[in-house]
């Protein structure tokens, strides 16, 4: 007789925690090749991404299971490719996720060339004016891994399927980090340096668009519905597009309208009867859309997370700092931030709830801004934990205030 699907994937699983190992040990990736290739034969993008999400599950750091994506597209780029590429209407999220991968080879292509152009001891103007421009234009992929994160992630992990989001989360990271390391070599006008970071960074994107195109955007496909769609469709102009413009085809709210149209009308008789009831607080008495009002003109980010933690608020301010959208309500807290730094929202969550600390503060530059992070606990009157706020605030002018202006001098 032979094995059952949980023996075979038992199995599966059992192989890949001996390969997981063996790379942390320092094993060559070609050493591992032939071991690979037998445990994961017909085996689908989505069982793949179902044995990642196990093994995490488990225990298995996520930063281990990221070393398996680069033996993802050494050993099935064939296998892989037999699946195909999803095919789906203009505007539909998948859609436009492919187009901006379309249009990031592209970029990659003239991008790698410019760079080459920099090997010269003394490399011409234009030469380095052409590479700013395509390594400018290539920082756009952000919005790419932006909108993966913020919009499609969270369906997924709906679905308990939360160990490929992590991993994949981790790789784009390490992206982020190559970026970050060449801008610091541009400040310096080492452009002899610039011809292999280029290399390196365009072959971890490339890596990234062949993990998305032949294991992400397939299960994905399968696992969520026509309304997860249309929700992560309507958050994506509150993060944007990369190099693209997203068709309206595919049209979301008729694609929700069609499957929620019950649903809404109780929303709206329920909003409706909220907005015109006031609510009492421990001072004076507010409207929810009065609420709604002042929170959203406050000159600050505000996000809410509940004592479960879970996100259950967050300030929908005409320029955010960092991006949100309607996806984020509800995601567990952990799961907004990338791997590496998950042990410090845990570490901060649970000296809160011990009552060791009152507050947690970070400050960080991006994008000519300073940006002040404060993170404080609360609770009721009874002393119960019950949550935590995140308030994000661009400084760069308070720092600079000095003297004193008073009303008058208004």
């Amino acid at each position: 007789m032979g094995e059952t699907s949980n023996e075979n994937k038992a199995g599966k699983e059992r192989v890949l925690k001996s390969i997981i190992k063996k790379l942390h040990d320092g094993v060559p990736v070609n050493a591992l090749k032939k071991e690979f290739s037998r445990v994961i034969k017909n085996t689908s993008p989505e069982e793949i991404a179902d044995i990642e999400n196990t093994l995490i599950n488990e225990g298995f750091p996520v930063e281990e299971v990221q070393k398996l994506c680069d033996v993802h597209v050494q050993v099935f780029d064939q296998s892989l490719k037999k699946v195909g590429k999803p095919a789906k209407m203009p505007g539909h999220p998948i859609y436009t996720f492919m187009q901006e991968n379309k249009e990031a080879r592209k970029i990659l292509k003239i991008f790698k060339k410019s760079a080459k152009k920099l090997r010269r001891e003394q490399p011409k103007t234009n030469d380095i004016e052409s590479f700013l421009k395509y390594f400018n234009r290539l920082k756009e992929i952000e919005k790419h891994y932006q909108r993966k994160e913020n919009q499609l992630f969270p369906v997924l992990e709906a679905k308990k399927l939360t160990g490929p989001t992590k991993v994949m989360w981790g790789k784009h990271d390490e992206i982020r980090q190559m970026f970050r390391d060449m801008n610091t070599i541009v400040e310096k006008k080492d452009w002899s340096a610039l011809p292999k970071l280029a290399n390196n960074l365009s072959s971890a994107i490339k890596r990234m668009i062949f993990l998305e195109e032949k294991i992400l955007y397939p299960t994905s496909a399968r696992k969520l519905n026509t309304r997860d769609w249309a929700d992560i469709k309507l958050g994506e102009p509150e993060i944007g597009y990369a190099w693209v413009t997203a068709s309206n085809l595919w049209d979301a709210n008729l694609a929700r309208t069609i499957d929620t149209t019950a649903d809404k009308i109780i929303k709206e008789e329920s909003r409706d009867a909220m907005e015109e009831k006031n609510i009492q607080l421990s001072q004076g008495q507010l409207t929810a859309e009065q609420i709604d009002l002042m929170l959203k003109n406050l000159p600050m980010d505000i996000t809410f997370v509940d004592e479960n933690n879970r996100v259950c608020y967050y300030s929908d301010t005409q320029d955010r700092l960092f991006p949100r959208s309607p996806a984020i309500i509800g995601r567990e807290v952990q799961n907004c931030h990338p791997p590496k730094s998950v042990h410090v929202v845990n570490d901060i969550v649970k000296k809160f709830k011990e009552k060791k600390k009152d507050v947690a503060e970070f400050w960080i530059q991006m994008d000519g801004k300073f940006i002040y992070i404060r993170y404080f606990p609360v609770f009721d009157k009874e002393g119960t934990y019950r949550g935590v706020i995140e308030v994000s605030q661009e400084v760069s002018k308070i720092k600079g205030l000095q003297g004193e202006r008073r009303l008058l001098d208004w």
